[in-house]
């Protein structure tokens, strides 16, 4: 199969998330590769914040899929109303949804943002793969400005003063090196505080990018000592540090 062939079926997220995708490393690997390699392809448990932010992507780069998801008019996760209608399913509720709709009015009512992602010549969840340190990975670009030559990817954060520092905490610095690979584009992120709505345009600095280089090259080491070594016991497996 070609690189293209598979790019093309990397599109599908049937694909992209299913076993085809999981031949490939990706940024959601790179925690568990530096803090629990044998975690590595562990379901993670869904969280509200994950949908969340899904719901907060779709409505922006794909607004027609919205309908996938189940929205609950309920206060909150423990009412017995909630509780009946989700059948058990994580679902969104509706001042969640009232809330993202704001945000995402909020960016796409800002002028500089409105550019970035509705010029005419981008594209949305494009995938990517590339080989970082000898083993294959894979990614899939929010949006792809090829004007203005940029990777967006598009944030919600608590706390908007404490993006840069939430950066480097949540591997979004492995994720703009690894993407910056993948398309040989510069990259930045668009984020907005959910509480006072504030947008935030970040650029990315070479020390950031150091860094996030340095996070995949570590979680490269582990994959092949973990997965890759003949013989390698993971139970005698132990980390010195000097205190």
């Amino acid at each position: 199969m070609t690189k293209q062939e598979v790019i093309e079926k990397l599109k599908d997220d049937e694909h992209y998330y299913g076993d085809f995708g999981k031949q490939y490393l990706s940024n959601s690997d790179i925690r568990a590769l530096l803090n629990n390699p044998l975690a590595l392809g562990a379901e993670v448990a869904q969280r509200p914040a994950f949908l969340v932010g899904g719901y907060f992507h779709t409505a922006i780069l794909e607004p027609n899929k919205l309908k996938k998801y189940r929205v609950i008019p309920s206060s909150t996760r423990n009412t017995k109303a909630y509780k009946e209608m989700s059948g058990g399913e994580l679902c969104l509720l509706q001042h969640e949804v009232d809330q993202i709709e704001l945000l995402s009015d909020k960016v796409l009512n800002n002028k500089v943002c409105k550019s970035l992602i509705r010029s005419e010549n981008v594209e949305y969840e494009k995938p990517g793969i590339t080989k970082l340190e000898g083993l294959m990975w894979k990614g899939k670009a929010d949006i792809i400005n090829h004007d203005e030559q940029l990777i967006i990817d598009l944030k919600t954060t608590a706390d908007l003063s404490k993006f840069k520092s939430s950066a480097y905490r949540y591997n979004y610095d492995s994720q703009a090196y690894i993407y910056s690979n993948l398309f040989n584009y510069e990259f930045i992120f668009i984020a907005i505080d959910k509480s006072t709505q504030q947008i935030g345009i970040f650029d990315c600095s070479p020390e950031f990018l150091q860094s996030g280089k340095d996070k995949v090259k570590r979680a490269c080491e582990a994959y092949d000592l973990f997965y890759k070594t003949e013989g390698f016991e993971p139970s005698q497996y132990f980390i010195s540090k000097t205190l």
